[in-house]
């Protein structure tokens, strides 16, 4: 999701509480990574892979000047010949300690094993944050959590039918490289930035994850 789709989700959502929601979390992101100098950890479930999530929060620590909001991908399976950036398995949880972040983003439950390994890197030191769908043990665990809205009853449209978990983390992920700190340069950012939107607007970005 590109920068202009953004700005006419966050049009649609004005008025309730989301764009507010989004903006918070994605500030207790960024201050989370950027007093340590990174060190964040993007993790799922055994079935939900947040790869969406990791390349967005790449591009947006690219175009802000905030590399500390580029994280290292966690996964449960790395398949054979994965390159080095995606074959970050479990056993980086067990690493985990002060200094670090890990966002989970899951969907669904996340199961005892992860829980359990998101538990023993809170007791390490690691700032827990947490992008779910509302799961009570994940959020106990969790510095900070934000759950995307259930779908909404038949017959209603609020909240609106498309804001699911993948449209939350684009909005998280979008306000956390906005509210950084000018960058030096900024002008020039801004108008590489302008660029990168055009070319998005007709042609897929580069896959990199």
């Amino acid at each position: 999701m590109d920068a202009v789709r953004v700005a006419l989700l966050r049009e649609v959502l004005a008025g309730t509480e989301w764009v507010q929601a989004t903006r918070r979390f994605a500030g207790t992101l960024r201050g989370a990574v950027t007093p340590h100098g990174g060190g964040l950890l993007l993790v799922g479930s055994a079935s939900y892979e947040p790869w969406h999530l990791a390349a967005h929060l790449d591009d947006e620590a690219a175009w802000s000047g905030l590399p500390e909001l580029s994280p290292t991908l966690v996964r449960h399976r790395v398949p054979g010949g994965a390159p080095a950036h995606l074959a970050v398995g479990l056993g980086r949880l067990a690493a985990a300690g002060r200094g670090e972040t890990l966002l989970v983003v899951t969907p669904e439950q996340p199961g005892a094993g992860l829980l359990e390994r998101v538990h023993d890197a809170r007791r390490n030191g690691a700032t827990v944050l947490a992008l779910d769908g509302g799961d009570r043990d994940l959020h106990a665990l969790a510095h900070d959590a934000l759950a995307a809205p259930p779908p909404p009853p038949d017959g209603t449209d609020e909240p609106p039918a498309d804001l699911d978990l993948d449209t939350v983390q684009h909005l998280v992920s979008a306000a956390a490289g906005e509210n950084s700190l000018p960058a030096p340069r900024r002008h020039r950012r801004f108008r590489d930035r302008l660029a990168r939107l055009a070319d998005g607007l007709t042609a897929p970005p580069p896959p990199r994850w």
